[in-house]
């Protein structure tokens, strides 16, 4: 119970620290509303391009604003030494480690229901395979938020997340099926693509809104769980490693 107490007190602490700040709220809408705007206006508001563009605009949304709130506010607290007297307080380094990264989740999954809620202006969404859709927004921002823990643990100062974080979201971008099918990618960045845990959120949601998923949504959503854990894994291990010992 005093586990769990302390991981609510480190999860609110962080939301009135960073996420419910004003300019990262207006950060977090205006950024999905930015690509959404971008991406509706060139397929011309047709139905049938915004059912194809939604999935990937939400996982964009998820992934931009996971990774970039997380690899920077996990990072500036070990800069500034704070993280170390979280270390102090009585839960488990997994725990702790979920408490971090709970924040960004949530703040990753109200991110990724602003361009939805766009779409559902342009498109009827009755048709929308919802209870696909809704664990899949959940764990693409958990699997964001492991990457963005993996890369804040990685680093040393806040504008080496950053540049971190793009080596891994801009490839994603081309390479997850977001906006670009896998089939008609060159047949050596084929085994890349299925690397990357983005690429079976992407095929979950492409299958929810318009029935185009490559794989069966069971094999999808547990290898998006195994990727998740994973990058979890390996975050811990480095906070061992580099922060700790």
């Amino acid at each position: 119970m005093r586990e769990w107490i302390a991981f609510w007190n480190i999860l609110v602490k962080d939301m009135r620290a960073y996420y419910l700040k004003p300019p990262n709220i207006s950060w977090g809408l205006i950024f999905p509303l930015a690509w959404t705007g971008m991406f509706f206006v060139k397929s011309g508001g047709e139905v049938s391009s915004v059912m194809s563009l939604l999935p990937g605009v939400v996982t964009l949304s998820i992934l931009f604003g996971t990774t970039s709130m997380l690899a920077v506010t996990v990072t500036f607290e070990k800069r500034n030494r704070s993280f170390e007297r979280l270390l102090l307080a009585p839960i488990s380094l997994e725990l702790l480690m979920l408490a971090k990264t709970s924040g960004a989740i949530a703040f990753g999954v109200a991110n990724a229901f602003v361009p939805i809620v766009m779409g559902a202006f342009l498109a009827d969404l009755s048709g929308v395979a919802w209870p696909s859709v809704v664990p899949a927004v959940v764990l693409i921002a958990v699997a964001s938020a492991f990457l963005g823990l993996f890369i804040a643990v990685s680093v040393s100062e806040v504008f080496e997340a950053q540049t971190f974080s793009n080596f891994f979201r801009f490839p994603m971008i081309f390479l997850c099926g977001l906006f670009f099918p896998i089939e008609k990618l060159p047949t050596f960045l084929k085994p890349l693509s299925y690397m990357l845990p983005l690429t079976y959120g992407a095929d979950i949601l492409h299958g929810a809104f318009s029935g185009s998923s490559v794989l069966p949504p069971v094999a999808d959503f547990g290898l998006l769980l195994l990727f998740c854990l994973l990058l979890f894994i390996v975050s811990l291990k480095n906070v061992r490693t580099r922060w700790i010992l």
